[in-house]
Parts: C-alpha cells; structure tokens; sequence
C-alpha cells in the first residue's frame, strides 16, 4: 500500500481541514488540524480525480456531526471509489470498489430474504444513502460488514469464486467502467479491506453511498439544504447542519 500523495486525496485533507477549522464547540482548530500527520493509504489509479461532491459531503459530515463520532465512509459508485475516515474525520484511506452490476439507488422490495441466484439481474443495485453498518453474522459468509443489514449489502475483500467475472482484475484497471459486476455488495482489494476497512469498522461506523441517479436532495437532504444555504450566503466554509 501506499500513503497518500494523490492530487485528489490532498484536496479531500484540505477540505476536512477546513471543515475541522470551522466545526463549532472548538473541537478542532485550524492550527490543530494542521499538525495531524497525513499517512492515508492511496490505492486510487494514478491520475484519477475525486468529485467536488464527495469532498464537499465529507467536509458536512465532519462539521455538521453527522458521523456522531463514528468512522465513516463516503462512496462514489459512479467513480467506483470508496474514501474511509476515521471518527474525527482524518483520511484513513481511499480505494477503488466493485459494487451492483444494475444501476439504481433503491434495494428491491424483499431481496434481502433471496439467494444470490435469485436476484435477477434488474435488482443487482447497491442502494445509495446513509447507513449506519457494522460487524455482524451471516448465514453464509461467517462475520462480515454489513452497510445495509435490511437489505442485506455488505462490503467484503474481493473473492475468486467465479473466476469469469474478474473481479480482481476488475478492481485493478485505471477506470471504473467495468467495476459494476456483484450482485449488490460492495467488494473492495483484500488489503484494503484487511489493513483499513477491518480496524476502521471494528466498532461499527456510518456508509455515505452517493447514488447513480436520484438528486442528492433527496438523497442526503441534510447536506443538499447546508450546501444551499452556504451558496446563498456566499461560501465562507463549512459550517454544522444539525447538532
């Protein structure tokens, strides 16, 4: 693995920075956030970007609490990319991920009680919202992370059962174009997994998943309504949504 010395992860440190920089009740200081040593693992492709979105989302949840003080991670399915924070909101980590081979940002009804052969293909969706996820049982797969318990999504260290599908090779090519392949979870490299998502996670955390194709107002109204009200009153940082 290695540190962070992507353009793109940089940005993201200097947004949460900033957003630190603003947070009330004096949790955090400009100058205090300066002196946190920087030493996120980057497994993003070299000279791929992060969005404006998810570094303005990942600011909001430092700012505004929403993490409550847990660990969390925003994930962008359309950039197959999946930035992993730690409860006060310092870049743990950035990765590339695998998730639902459909498009879409809703869990169909009742797919949580199916067997993979029986999703079809249409329902392979990884669902976009807030979840707050954890370590628990499977029937299947022993202990893993779910995101979504409900509708049954998890995120796990890629696997080779299904030796046609690639996933390895998927996860490992400098676009996301071809990282719409499971059947709703979310799968990510093993080392990843093992060195960053496992010890982050321990204790449960909260999943930012952005969606394919809903308005982030509808999906995350919290952040879309702080957003707003900063562009109204032009810029000036981040500042809490809710306490």
């Amino acid at each position: 693995m290695r540190t962070c010395r992507h353009p793109a992860i940089r940005a993201v440190n200097g947004a949460l920075a900033l957003a630190l920089a603003f947070a009330s009740f004096g949790v955090a200081s400009a100058e205090d956030t300066a002196e946190q040593p920087v030493a996120a693992v980057d497994l993003l492709p070299q000279g791929q970007e992060v969005s404006g979105t998810v570094i303005e989302l990942a600011g909001w949840v430092v700012a505004a609490r929403d993490s409550e003080g847990f660990p969390f991670a925003v994930i962008d399915k359309a950039a197959a990319q999946i930035l992993v924070f730690d409860g006060d909101g310092r870049l743990r980590g950035a990765a590339p991920g695998l998730f639902g081979s459909a498009i879409g940002d809703h869990s169909a009804p009742g797919i949580a009680g199916l067997a993979l052969r029986e999703i079809p293909g249409r329902d392979r969706t990884t669902p976009a919202g807030r979840f707050v996820g954890g370590f628990g049982p499977s029937v299947d797969a022993g202990r893993v992370l779910w995101v979504d318990y409900d509708s049954a999504v998890s995120m796990h260290p890629t696997a080779t059962g299904v030796p046609a599908e690639r996933r390895a090779e998927r996860l490992a090519t400098p676009t996301p174009d071809d990282n719409r392949i499971t059947h709703g979870c979310i799968n990510v490299a093993p080392e990843f997994y093992e060195g960053i998502i496992r010890p982050t996670f321990e204790r449960g955390g909260v999943f930012y998943i952005l969606p394919d194709a809903a308005p982030i107002a509808e999906t995350f109204p919290d952040f879309a309504e702080s957003r707003a009200a900063t562009q109204r009153n032009g810029g000036g940082g981040a500042r809490p949504a809710r306490q």
